[in-house]
């Protein structure tokens, strides 16, 4: 069995050596104090350290926009083509054979000039003979219009030859009209577009044989859905853009047809355009028609907007007692175009609105630039 004072003994000991060093104690509480000092300071910069670190953790990357006044405008998008208002196709006006051709493709040529022409032989034939009639026809009214004046002959005499001159004349006036119908001439200045007819061709009235082209005198045409038949007038701005030559430029409607096509249930508008070497007939054209337009309206991207409860808002940069951080703010919407929005009150001219990094912002939540 142990001795139970095998145990007090130690403890006495110490205790008697305690009470022996107490000065001992003294240098050893303040060492104590001044190091406990020196690592309050320590865990004092250190709290300082981590909280700057906090902090910048904390703050999130954001962009911003600066918001100013600009012009907004609300468009009506169809498709429409480049037409010609002169746009011909030449055909012959009497048939017969084709025996020459005058022009050639992309050559520029005047109204009334002779592009082809139709085998007229037999015309020439009559004519000559004609011509030979009628210049005997002629002889002899003279003949007998100087015996007339000098009271010699008969009466009937002078007006028989008098009609036999005038009747060959007439016949000579419609052969040279006839002739001229064998002669396939341009109805317009322009140039040729196409050659569809070849020497020893069998012409014939309404088969065309050339298209000529006015390119000075072009226009845009599109068919407009009815549904936006009271919103389009005459005279109406619009934006023709051309994505073949990447080219914009604006005009105004000269024609918007008054009657729905019961077929297509559109309406017919018209466009004029200048004379330009780079638009062609049959160019694809998207038409914007302005519907709506506000001056000095506010403008954000629509990719920005976002919606609690139903209702839109949106995130902008503000300064708040020196440190920048992120403010919600209900707007209200005005119309849209694509990636642009209107807005009609909630954000005024100079906001920062923050357009990349917006999603999961909260009231309050420090950002960075």
């Amino acid at each position: 069995m142990i001795n139970k004072y095998f145990f007090i003994v130690p403890v006495i000991a110490v205790a008697m050596a305690s009470c022996g060093g107490g000065g001992d104690k003294s240098a050893k509480l303040q060492q104590l104090k001044k190091e406990k000092e020196n690592i309050d300071k320590q865990i004092t910069q250190l709290e300082k350290e981590l909280g700057k670190n906090d902090s910048i953790v904390k703050m999130k990357d954001v962009t911003a926009a600066t918001i100013s006044d600009t012009l907004f405008e609300h468009y009506i998008d169809v498709q429409g083509s480049v037409d010609a208002r002169e746009n011909v196709n030449v055909s012959p006006r009497t048939a017969g054979t084709i025996i020459g051709i005058f022009v050639k493709e992309g050559q520029a040529v005047s109204k009334g000039q002779t592009l082809a022409q139709v085998d007229d032989q037999v015309q020439k034939a009559t004519m000559a003979e004609l011509r030979t009639q009628l210049e005997l026809a002629v002889a002899l009214y003279e003949k007998q219009k100087n015996l007339w004046s000098q009271k010699i002959g008969s009466e009937v005499q002078y007006l028989n030859a008098k009609n036999q001159k005038e009747g060959l004349e007439r016949k000579m006036a419609t052969l040279q009209d006839q002739m001229a119908l064998s002669r396939i001439v341009s109805p317009i200045s322009g140039t040729v577009d196409a050659v569809i007819a070849k020497i020893g061709d069998n012409a014939a009235p309404g088969v065309a044989a050339f298209r000529v082209v006015n390119a000075n005198n072009l226009k845009i045409t599109a068919n407009v859905a009815e549904g936006y038949a009271g919103l389009i007038r005459t005279g109406d701005a619009v934006i023709l853009a051309f994505p073949d030559i990447n080219r914009e430029i604006r005009g105004n409607i000269s024609f918007a047809s008054r009657t729905i096509d019961p077929l297509s249930r559109t309406i017919k508008i018209e466009v004029p355009l200048q004379p330009d070497n780079s638009l062609r007939p049959n160019m694809i054209a998207r038409i914007k028609i302005i519907d709506y337009k506000a001056s000095n309206a506010v403008v954000i991207p629509v990719s920005v907007i976002q919606y609690t409860a139903g209702k839109p808002y949106v995130i902008v940069a503000k300064d708040v007692n020196g440190k920048l951080t992120a403010q919600r703010k209900t707007i209200e919407l005005g119309r849209t175009y694509n990636d642009k929005a209107e807005i009609k009150s909630g954000l005024q001219q100079g906001d920062r609105i923050i357009t990349t990094g917006f999603q999961g912002l909260n009231d309050n939540d420090l950002i960075k630039l």
